[in-house]
């Protein structure tokens, strides 16, 4: 059994990253993340796998990217993780310059 991710806008990320158990996740590269980010934490794509614990504790992840190529890919990723079965998983499709 694998878990399945949701396409979602940015407006509607927001607003689900507000709540306490979720977690807004742009798996950009870190500079692009300081020059321009919507919150939330930042893990390069590279290094999802190993900092996968940061995102534990968290019931609804999030994940973005500038144009929801990269995030596509972090959010396949992390629905294979079968500890992860019950975790609402998302993917801002089009990413940050959707949203522009």
């Amino acid at each position: 059994m694998k878990n399945t991710y949701a396409d979602i806008d940015l407006k509607t990320a927001v607003t689900f990253a507000a709540e306490p158990d979720a977690v807004l996740v742009d798996v950009r590269e870190v500079w692009e993340f300081e020059e321009f980010n919507e919150g939330g934490i930042n893990i390069p794509l590279a290094e999802i796998r190993e900092k996968r614990g940061l995102l534990d504790s968290y019931n609804t992840i999030i994940v973005i990217c500038t144009n929801g190529v990269r995030s596509k890919v972090a959010a396949m990723d992390y629905c294979r993780i079968p500890e992860w079965i019950d975790k609402k998983i998302f993917h801002v499709k089009g990413g940050i310059i959707e949203s522009e």
